[in-house]
C-alpha cells in the first residue's frame, strides 16, 4: 500500500510491507501507528483545501524564522574571513598558523556538543526557549569578539561561539522533522540551509558598509563587524522566544483545533512520532544511543557531508582573500563575494524542489558534488597565475557555490528519512552532523597563508573530499537498494508471523517492514 500525505486513513495496526515506487524509485516507509476509527475518519474527511491552508500557515511561520536564525549563525561564524582582510591579523599580531587555529577551535565544542544538545532539546516543552537561549548567548559572545586584544582572546571567543552555536542546526533539522513528513523535509531544510549561502552574500555586503566606521570610538573597522553583527544576534535571540513556533499542541494562537489535530495525527500515522512511542523509548535510551553509534549509514552520510564542509568552510573563510589575490582591493573583494553566494542559495532551493518532486536524493547530491570536483580542478590548475586567469577562476568560485549548497540539505533529509523512531531520529541526525562537522576543522587548515595565491593544499584537498563524497553517495545508494530488495522477498504476513508488533517497533529501521529512501 502506498502512503502519502493524502492517504492517511488506515486500518488499526497497518504496516507497510511493500515500498512505494515513483517509477523505479523506492521511497521511505515506516511502521504505521494505530489509529482509532474516529481518527481515521477525521483524516479521511480533512479536505485538500484544508491541508493546503494549514501547510501554508506552517510554512510561513517556521521555515522563514529558522532561515533567518541560521543566516545569523553563519554570519557570526564566518565573518572572521571578512575581518581578516580588514586588518584583524595585523592588529592582533597573528603569525603562522594562529589564524587557522582560531578558525578550527570553533569546531571542537561545536562537534562535541551537537548530539547532547538535541538530547537536551527534547527536555524542553517549548523548543523556542532553548533556541532563544542559544542565539542570545552566541550573539553576546560575538559582540565581545569585537574587543579582543590578542590571539588568546580571539581563541576564547571562537571556542565559546562554537559552544552556543552547536545546538542550533541539528535542533532546527529535528524541529522540521517534528512538523513535516519525510517527503516534505528536504525543500524546507534547503530553504533554511540556503540562508547559509545568503549569509556569505550579506557578510560581504555588511563588511563593505561596516568597515566605513573605521576609527569611530577609536575602534578599527573589523572590530565593528563583530560588534554590530553580535548585537543584531542578541536582538534576534530575544525575539526567538516569541516568534519561533513550538509544537502543534502549543500553537492554538494560530492553528484551529482541527488543524492542530491534523498535524499531530499525520505525524502519528506516518512516522510514529507520538507520546506512546516516546515514552516507550525512554526505557531504551542507552540502547538507542548505542544503535546510533553502530549505524553504518551515518558514517557514509558523514563522508557525504565532508564533501561539502571541508571545501565549503575552507572557501568561506578564504574567499575574500582568494578574490583579493586576483588584484582587487579589500572593498572590491568584499563585494565580489556576494554573487557566488546568491547563486549557491538558488541552487540549494532548486535542487531540493526537484529532489522532493522525484522523491530521490542520490542523483541531486552526486550532481552537486561533481560540480565541486570540476570547480576545484579549475582552481588548482589555473591559480598559479590567478591574476591572468580572473574570468575562469571567478567562474570556478561560482561553480563551487552552485555545488556546495545542495549537498547538506539533501544529505540531512536523506538521513532523517532513513532513521525510524523519534529518539533515534533526533540522536542520529545530531550524530551525523557532529561527524560531518569534523570537516570544518579540516577546512580550517587547508588554506595555508604561505601558499597563496596558488593554495595547492586547499584546492587539492577540496577536490579530493568532493570525490570521496561521490564514492560514498553511490555506495550508500547501492546498499539501501540491496537491503530494500532483500526485505521485499518476505511478505508482511510472513514477517508478522515471525515477529510481534512490539519487536518490530523496537527494531525501528532494522525492521524487515522498513524501506530505505533512495
Amino acid at each position: 500500500m502506498a502512503l502519502s500525505n493524502e492517504n492517511l486513513s488506515l486500518r488499526p495496526g497497518t504496516s507497510v510491507s511493500n515500498a512505494e515506487k515513483e517509477g523505479d524509485v523506492v521511497t521511505h516507509q515506516e511502521i504505521i501507528g494505530d489509529l482509532t476509527s474516529e481518527d481515521r475518519d477525521f483524516l479521511a474527511n480533512f479536505t485538500e483545501a484544508q491541508k493546503r491552508k494549514v501547510m501554508w500557515k506552517l510554512d510561513i511561520r517556521l521555515v522563514p524564522m529558522l532561515a533567518f536564525l541560521y543566516l545569523i549563525a553563519y554570519l557570526d561564524r564566518a565573518n572572521i574571513g571578512n575581518a581578516k582582510i580588514e586588518g584583524l591579523m595585523e592588529d592582533l599580531n597573528l603569525t603562522g598558523s594562529q589564524y587557522n587555529i582560531a578558525l578550527s577551535i570553533f569546531f571542537v565544542p561545536y562537534i562535541i556538543l551537537e548530539m547532547p544538545s538535541n538530547t537536551l532539546l527534547l527536555k524542553f516543552k517549548r523548543p523556542s526557549h532553548y533556541m532563544g537561549i542559544l542565539v542570545t548567548t552566541w550573539g553576546a559572545v560575538m559582540t565581545l569578539t569585537g574587543i579582543v586584544q590578542n590571539f588568546g582572546g580571539l581563541v576564547a571567543c571562537r571556542f565559546l561561539l562554537g559552544v552556543f552555536e552547536s545546538g542550533f542546526f541539528p535542533g532546527a533539522v529535528f524541529t522540521i522533522s517534528r512538523w513535516y513528513l519525510p517527503h516534505e523535509t528536504q525543500a524546507r531544510i534547503a530553504l533554511f540551509y540556503s540562508s547559509s549561502a545568503l549569509a556569505g552574500a550579506f557578510s560581504g555586503l555588511l563588511a563593505f558598509a561596516i568597515v566605513k566606521l573605521d576609527g569611530i570610538a577609536g575602534l578599527a573597522g573589523w572590530r565593528w563587524i563583530f560588534i554590530l553583527e553580535g548585537i543584531a544576534s542578541v536582538i534576534a535571540g530575544i525575539a526567538t522566544f516569541w516568534l519561533l513556533i513550538d509544537t502543534p499542541g502549543l500553537s492554538s494562537g494560530w492553528l484551529t483545533p482541527g488543524e492542530q489535530k491534523y498535524l499531530e495525527l499525520r505525524q502519528y500515522a506516518v512516522q510514529g512520532n507520538n507520546m506512546r512511542i516516546r515514552e516507550a523509548e525512554k526505557s531504551r535510551k542507552w540502547q538507542i544511543t548505542w544503535s546510533v553509534l553502530l549505524d553504518w549509514q551515518l558514517y557514509l552520510q558523514a563522508l557525504i557531508y565532508w564533501s561539502n564542509t571541508v571545501p565549503n568552510y575552507g572557501m568561506k573563510f578564504t574567499m575574500p582573500q582568494i578574490i583579493k589575490n586576483m588584484g582587487y582591493t579589500s572593498s572590491e573583494a568584499q563585494l565580489m563575494t556576494i554573487p557566488p553566494y546568491v547563486v549557491g542559495a538558488i541552487s540549494a532551493f532548486v535542487s531540493a524542489i526537484l529532489s522532493d518532486k522525484f522523491k530521490w536524493r542520490m542523483p541531486f547530491i552526486v550532481t552537486a558534488q561533481t560540480l565541486v570536483v570540476i570547480s576545484f580542478a579549475i582552481l588548482f590548475s589555473k591559480s598559479k597565475d590567478i591574476a591572468s586567469n580572473i574570468p575562469v577562476c571567478y567562474f570556478a568560485i561560482f561553480l563551487s557555490s552552485v555545488g556546495f549548497y545542495p549537498i547538506n540539505p539533501g544529505g540531512n533529509a536523506w538521513t532523517i528519512n532513513n532513521l525510524a523512531g523519534p529518539t533515534k531520529r533526533a540522536q542520529g541526525i545530531a550524530y551525523m552532523i557532529c561527524l560531518g562537522n569534523i570537516g570544518g576543522i579540516i577546512g580550517s587548515y587547508i588554506y595555508i597563508e604561505d601558499e597563496k595565491p596558488t593554495y595547492p593544499t586547499g584546492f587539492g584537498a577540496s577536490f579530493a573530499f568532493a570525490g570521496l563524497g561521490i564514492i560514498a553517495c553511490l555506495f550508500l545508494e547501492y546498499l539501501y537498494w540491496n537491503i530494500n530488495r532483500k526485505r521485499a522477498i518476505m511478505t508482511e504476513d510472513d514477517i508478522r508471523a515471525k515477529f510481534s508488533d512490539d519487536v518490530l517497533e523496537k527494531m525501528g529501521d532494522r525492521s524487515p517492514l522498513f524501506r530505505y529512501t533512495l
